[in-house]
């Protein structure tokens, strides 16, 4: 990657600070500082900002002008997430849309799926969510035993999806279910655009370590979506949901460096206000950390080279969803360590967490959401190394 902008780049960088200089007020800043995705009850907060993106045409930017995007470059989009990420913006809450569905109905939808679902998008008017994960089908999604049939011209659905980010608050929800009874593993899977606000689903919240609820479980039970509300063929629904996993924001790679390292001098500034930064111990383990999240950026930017290049980012992303994933865990056991027992002891009132807090407890789930470290380990030794497979139970 280029460490200077181009002179399009550089005017386009100095747009984004412009814009937001004007529009990130006190409470959207408050806002991006607070710990967590909707923490502190602030969704209302970060659903104002995401639709103030839309209002600017913030969302999309990679999208293509057809439809509704700027059809912005890969460099574009990371100066885009990375002045977001220096400015502090709340979190987003419409990535599932955005990120994930949004290209999917581009690459596969029906020309009238995509002149109903795209422009809500980039409007941030209707959110959505992801109903991939089951009890019984997380990293192993052909598992999936959400079931569907047609019925006159209705598909109605029954199962239960889980970890589902927003799902309490979404509109709508991209399904994976099986929709061929006599189908065994990937085969029989059809991809169902199912809404929400209906009878037959309902969303119940997860409450986390952190006390706050990103994810839900969702049960759907004789839901209902009409027959066109399926995405590619019947049957097809593996490949589409491949094609979604596929569309992951690389771009926000570098910005979420940025936002790891602000972690980390906040953890330096508790341990030289509290005398821990005296240990040898410890200035050496901040050292390493600081070493690492330096090595982040730098595979940041080797991932966004390959998106240049070849267009896509290949299984190689595994390298770094483990590698910060187990960092970010790791720093939030040497901020405990820092705190000492006051770490134990929160911060203010309604189990109020200061955000080293937050970072320790919910960093502990990081290494298991979006692929298992175990997963990811496996992806880069087969697909990356070219090494043997993994022997499979019963082989």
């Amino acid at each position: 990657m280029r460490s200077r902008d181009t002179a399009q780049e550089s005017d386009f960088r100095e747009e984004i600070r412009n814009w937001l200089a004007e529009n990130l007020d006190a409470e959207f800043i408050r806002t991006g500082k607070a710990a967590g995705l909707a923490s502190g009850g602030t969704w209302d907060v970060q659903l104002a900002w995401e639709r103030k993106l839309g209002e600017g045409r913030w969302i999309g930017l990679g999208w293509p002008k057809e439809y509704g995007g700027r059809g912005a470059s890969v460099a574009e989009q990371v100066i885009f997430n990375v002045e977001c990420a220096r400015a502090g913006t709340p979190a987003r809450v419409n990535l599932a849309g955005e990120f994930l569905l949004g290209p999917t109905l581009i690459r596969y939808g029906t020309d009238e799926q995509r002149r109903r679902f795209l422009p809500e998008i980039l409007a941030a008017t209707e959110l959505w969510c992801q109903g991939y994960s089951e009890p019984g089908a997380g990293s192993d999604l052909a598992a999936v035993s959400t079931r569907a049939h047609l019925e006159g011209d209705e598909w109605i659905v029954t199962g239960q999806k889980v970890w589902t980010t927003y799902g309490h608050w979404a509109d709508w929800c991209f399904v994976v279910c099986r929709t061929d009874p006599e189908s065994f593993r990937h085969q029989g899977l059809s991809y169902l655009l199912v809404p929400m606000d209906q009878p037959g689903v309902e969303a119940r919240p997860l409450k986390q370590m952190t006390g706050t609820s990103e994810f839900s479980e969702v049960f759907f039970d004789g839901a209902r979506t009409t027959a066109d509300m399926v995405v590619g063929r019947p049957g097809d629904g593996w490949a589409v949901a491949m094609a979604t996993l596929g569309f992951e924001r690389g771009t926000a790679s570098l910005s979420q460096q940025l936002s790891f390292e602000r972690e980390f001098w906040g953890v330096v500034d508790e341990a030289r206000s509290n005398g821990s930064l005296g240990s040898e111990s410890i200035r050496d383990r901040l050292a390493a950390a600081y070493i690492g999240v330096q090595v982040m950026g730098y595979n940041a930017a080797r991932s966004l080279e390959r998106i240049v290049t070849s267009g896509e980012i290949g299984p190689e992303s595994s390298i770094g969803k483990l590698y910060w994933s187990e960092w970010h865990r790791d720093l939030g056991e040497l901020a405990m360590e820092i705190l000492g027992p006051a770490g134990q002891i929160v911060a203010g009132a309604d189990y109020g967490l200061n955000p080293a807090q937050w970072m320790f407890l919910f960093s502990r789930a990081e290494t298991i959401y979006a692929g298992a470290s175990e997963i990811q380990r496996n992806i880069i030794a087969e697909r990356v190394l070219g090494l043997p497979r993994e022997p499979r139970q019963g082989a």
